[in-house]
């Protein structure tokens, strides 16, 4: 019988799909043309991240961005109980996008570990406290900051629902927010109606993270 095997070189990665692919979780739902499903990282990098249970968030978060990044935690989770890694440089996200992958972090079985990674902003702080543990880099940065209401166009009652639903989204990410970081609501909307930045050290004392991961010492420290 004739292989159908692909021949790898010795010290190459294999594919990450089709013969010579060894069997693991795959990251479901495909990414845009000539980027990876990781936001600009590439295929097989994500792959190998995959692999590792870890899921990169990168850039503004919309409606798409959520169902694939919802189906890669759920694909996760069904493989095992090992905590999931969640790297996030979201600077932005649509509002109502980043409730729906809040949903589907609180959902999930398995941990969910949040990194800040680069910028994080907006509704994306939502998607950051809706894990069950959350870090920072030395240099990422935070910022507070009202998410802009995405309203269509039509007659005066669809705009009136429109902004209805949007104040409605809104108060449940402020709820969120106060409940995580400890701080009054009237203290989250200022905030985020003035548009502060943090640093990852400000981070830590606002609430929005637990510690600061920093190599060869402990974390927090």
């Amino acid at each position: 019988m004739i292989s159908t095997a692909r021949y790898q070189p010795p010290g190459r990665p294999p594919p990450p799909y089709g013969p010579g692919r060894p069997p693991g979780p795959r990251p479901p739902g495909p990414g845009g043309p000539g980027e990876g499903r990781g936001g600009g990282v590439p295929d097989w990098l994500q792959e190998r991240l995959f692999e590792r249970r870890i899921i990169v968030v990168r850039g503004r978060l919309d409606h798409d961005g959520v169902t694939r990044l919802a189906a890669q935690i759920v694909a996760l989770d069904a493989d095992g109980n090992d905590p999931i890694e969640m790297h996030l440089d979201c600077p932005d996200a649509d509002l109502g996008a980043a409730l729906l992958l809040m949903d589907a972090v609180a959902l999930a079985g398995s941990p969910v570990h949040a990194i800040a990674a680069g910028q994080v902003g907006g509704a994306a702080l939502g998607i950051l406290v809706a894990a069950d543990r959350r870090l920072a880099l030395p240099h990422a940065r935070f910022r507070l900051a009202e998410p802009r209401a995405e309203l269509a166009g039509g007659k005066a009652d669809q705009v009136v629902r429109g902004a209805s639903q949007h104040l409605q989204m809104l108060e449940a990410l402020i709820v969120r927010l106060a409940e995580v970081t400890g701080r009054p609501r009237h203290t989250i909307e200022d905030d985020l109606g003035e548009g502060h930045f943090l640093t990852a050290d400000q981070a830590v004392e606002y609430g929005l993270v637990e510690a600061v991961r920093r190599r060869g010492a402990e974390e927090g420290q």
